[in-house]
């Protein structure tokens, strides 16, 4: 049963609440990636910027303490791309996603290069290969190529990536560190087995509680999962429908934020799952076409919010006026409002302490690029 119907720009203000960009989030770093249900991590220095947008205080040194301690880690989840997630969701998420994430070595593009190699055989060829130190791609070819001949060995790394949980150890992904990917498995890594059960009602609730309200569409856009009509159904939801007639979903007690509520503009991270985790993505985009902040090969840009919805992309860029100048390159897709320029401005210069503190201040600049 449809409970009341539900506007886009409502839509818009609860996935901002919950993603804790409506006001910046009292909460340590580990806590708020647990919520998030993880950060993309294609880009191993995303995370950064994106947790810095959403939480008060947030030091990038105190992320990469996480890594290096193994309480947070990278490795490929949803839709077979790079998360950072928590050590306990590395081994809660990786077993319900498997299902998915097998797939991609059989598709035309890798099987061929695999040459009939099962499955089985090529992890525990990677078991073997790993057990004494975590080896970068071009080690993992030298050793599992001999092993199986008949395959190409970068298609033996792609699958078993895919595969088995391997995740990259840090100083990858440590800011402001040289680290080049070396892959060990995860359960060695953290010292714990993966879950025996995933839990999907609980992981269903979960989503909503960062993405919601949403429908199975939604859910299943952002992890690549299939079959999910059957959990939500199996669940106690409240219901809703939007002005177009689909039918989304949101926890019993879950409250919608108020539509009118005003949101300051915001710096939201490359490859950030605000844009991506939905099957619609006119709650974040409006009437922005996704081509404008997406690339035909994947590619996600920084974005910036006006009012809450994307108005333009930025990026991190070393400025040409002075050696080891830094700054953020905003490009508007319309002119700003006056209040949302100052804004991002006076973020943008923030946003520069905290990703490159050892640059002097007044190398440290927010250029605004003129319209497309």
């Amino acid at each position: 049963m449809v409970n009341d119907s539900v506007r886009r720009r409502t839509l818009n203000r609860t996935l901002l609440a919950r993603q804790l960009l409506l006001e910046p989030a009292d909460m340590g770093p580990e806590e708020a990636v647990a919520h998030l249900l993880g950060l993309q991590s294609q880009n191993a220095a995303s995370a950064y910027p994106g947790l810095w947008s959403r939480l008060a205080g947030f030091d990038f040194a105190a992320l990469g303490r996480l890594l290096t301690e193994r309480r947070v880690v990278r490795l490929a989840l949803m839709r077979d791309t790079v998360h950072l997630v928590t050590a306990a969701d590395a081994l809660r998420l990786r077993p319900w996603l498997q299902p998915a994430l097998d797939r991609g070595p059989r598709s035309a593009q890798w099987a061929a290069g695999l040459g009939g190699v099962e499955r089985a055989a090529l992890v525990a060829a990677g078991r073997d290969a790993l057990a004494e130190r975590p080896l970068a791609p071009a080690e993992l070819k030298g050793l599992l190529g001999p092993r199986f001949p008949q395959a190409d060995p970068t298609a033996l790394v792609t699958a078993l990536r895919a595969w088995a949980p391997l995740v990259q150890v840090p100083p990858r992904g440590v800011w402001g560190e040289p680290g080049a990917l070396r892959y060990t498995f995860a359960d060695d890594w953290l010292g714990a087995p993966p879950a025996d059960d995933p839990d999907p009602a609980g992981l269903v609730r979960r989503y909503l509680a960062a993405f919601g309200p949403a429908g199975p569409a939604d859910m299943q856009k952002w992890s690549g999962l299939t079959g999910l009509k059957r959990v939500f159904a199996g669940l106690d939801l409240r219901t809703y429908r939007t002005e177009d007639g689909r039918v989304l979903h949101d926890l019993p007690d879950a409250e919608l934020t108020d539509p009118d509520v005003p949101v300051a503009a915001r710096y939201v991270a490359d490859f950030d799952n605000l844009l991506l985790s939905h099957a619609d993505r006119t709650r974040v985009l409006g009437d922005v076409p996704t081509s404008r902040v997406i690339s035909v090969n994947g590619l996600v840009s920084g974005t910036v919010l006006a009012d809450g919805f994307v108005a333009g992309t930025w990026r991190f860029e070393k400025a040409a006026r002075a050696e080891g100048a830094v700054a953020v390159a905003v490009t508007p897709f319309a002119p700003l409002r006056p209040a949302d320029r100052d804004t991002l401005e006076a973020e943008g210069l923030r946003l520069l302490a905290a990703a490159h503190g050892d640059v002097p201040c007044h190398l440290r600049t927010v250029r605004f690029l003129p319209l497309p």
